[in-house]
């Protein structure tokens, strides 16, 4: 029982196989895929394959690389996108001061906005920070603590979020020592092929101490392609490499971190599947 909870199928990287690697993923076992928007003509090609594949799930939002698109127009499209029956998230939003494609300003209040718009619709979110740990918690610190209006912490669903929480941290990469104020936010932490590399033993160490409620798996394929087909395109069907890795973190049976994971996964994002 496998759920790729962070895929970008919708990529040109996939182009000339996407039937095929769809397919892999089912023969993998994946039971669902949840497919995530980058940008507005994202999330359309993303609801598009919702739509066509009954186990592929969509997320709509503009990354932060794009933020400086996120104009009046593509926020009203991206709300009508959001309510889709198929659409059970808002994301892949955030921060990045990496490479800093939108300047920072820009991308801070795009992050809001679509907090905003998640708020509104009572969807999680998928948030992407890189280099940002610190603004990027800062916001969300006060996203959440909005949303629960006074409530107390972790009495979720907030003003976003489902019973699973307000939302995953994608990708995990801001290490062990903000594990602690991530957790107490409600957020899961996903955890990607990165998790599989020789060298990443504070990324093992994040992955065997959340609690196992708040972990997901996922690919960000076609990027961070596990360490078995490093140099490679990733696809879904390789989120069986990740799941192997985090359950040698946590020394426990692998079976039982894919069934966990994909509980998690489910009562995030609220999907059906089998």
């Amino acid at each position: 029982m496998l759920i790729d909870s962070h895929a970008h199928l919708d990529f040109p990287q996939f182009d000339a196989d996407r039937e095929v690697v769809i397919a892999r993923a089912r023969e993998a076992g994946l039971i669902a895929i949840v497919n995530i928007g980058t940008s507005l003509s994202s999330s359309r090609a993303t609801v598009a394959l919702a739509e066509k594949y009954g186990f592929i799930y969509a997320a709509v939002g503009v990354h932060p690389h794009d933020a400086k698109t996120l104009t009046p127009d593509v926020m009203a499209e991206l709300r009508t996108l959001a309510r889709h029956p198929k659409v059970v998230a808002i994301g892949e939003i955030g921060l990045d001061y990496y490479r800093d494609l939108s300047p920072r300003d820009v991308q801070r209040q795009a992050f809001a906005d679509q907090l905003a718009l998640a708020a509104e619709l009572m969807l999680p979110v998928v948030v992407h920070s890189r280099e940002a740990h610190g603004d990027t918690l800062a916001t969300l610190r006060e996203w959440v603590g909005f949303s629960l209006g006074g409530g107390t912490e972790g009495s979720f669903p907030p003003g976003g979020g489902t019973e699973g929480g307000p939302g995953v941290l994608h990708s995990y990469s801001a290490g062990p020592e903000r594990l602690e104020e991530v957790l107490g936010l409600g957020f899961s932490i996903g955890i990607s092929g990165p998790v599989t590399f020789p060298k990443a033993n504070r990324l093992r160490a994040v992955a065997a101490a959340v609690p196992l409620e708040r972990l997901l798996v996922e690919t960000d394929c076609p990027y961070l392609t596990p360490q078995v087909y490093r140099g490679r395109r990733n696809e879904p069907a390789y989120v069986q490499y990740v799941v192997e890795a985090v359950a040698r973190a946590r020394k426990m049976p692998a079976e039982a971190v894919a069934q966990a994971t994909a509980d998690n996964a489910r009562r995030l994002f609220g999907i059906l599947c089998r």
